[in-house]
């Protein structure tokens, strides 16, 4: 099991670092998001390049941040509920939550998107708009993300586990650390 807590402490590193760096791209958003507004109503001038730049940043953020939230335990759930039992039955929900439900969602949405990236990646698929951009670096967000919280889901997983064998600092944030 000690190998196991190091491989979901391993997992937890990498997301935090994902999540990290990715959150500056909040930043670029909203740069370019102003500069997109000020150029259009300033000069009268646009582009659907900086538009597509912007849904492209949108999408690096919700994607590759989906495993960061997952470890910040910052996802959607009922704390009124989840507040008032123990950490043992808690920690039994989130085992069941993840296998049924996260797992299979994230490792179908995975399993699909890849045919997609590789399609758009070789046929260099561009944008229909004009001026447009190329669609396979987005495409490549999904699965990217995916496996992200594929992994994350992973060392949840673990950490759970090696809190129902008796081993509560499993559950610690290695950003704490």
């Amino acid at each position: 099991m000690r190998y196991l807590v190091v491989l979901a402490r391993a997992i937890d590193i990498v997301n935090s670092f994902v999540g990290r760096a990715v959150a500056w791209l909040v930043l670029a958003a909203v740069l370019v998001s102003a500069g997109n507004a000020l150029v259009r109503y300033a000069l009268g001038v646009s582009s659907n390049a900086w538009l597509e730049i912007q849904w492209y940043l949108f999408s690096a953020i919700f994607l590759l941040c989906a495993g960061y939230t997952l470890l910040r335990n910052a996802h959607v759930r009922i704390d009124i509920l989840s507040g008032r039992l123990s950490p043992r039955t808690r920690a039994w929900i989130d085992i069941a939550g993840a296998l049924l439900f996260l797992m299979p969602m994230a490792l179908i949405v995975l399993y699909l998107s890849w045919p997609m990236f590789v399609q758009s990646y070789l046929t260099h698929e561009l944008s229909s708009d004009a001026g447009g951009l190329v669609r396979w670096y987005v495409k490549a967000l999904i699965p990217a993300g995916f496996a992200l919280l594929v992994l994350q889901g992973l060392s949840e997983i673990i950490k759970r586990i090696a809190v129902l064998r008796g081993g509560p600092d499993a559950l610690e944030n290695p950003e704490a650390q």
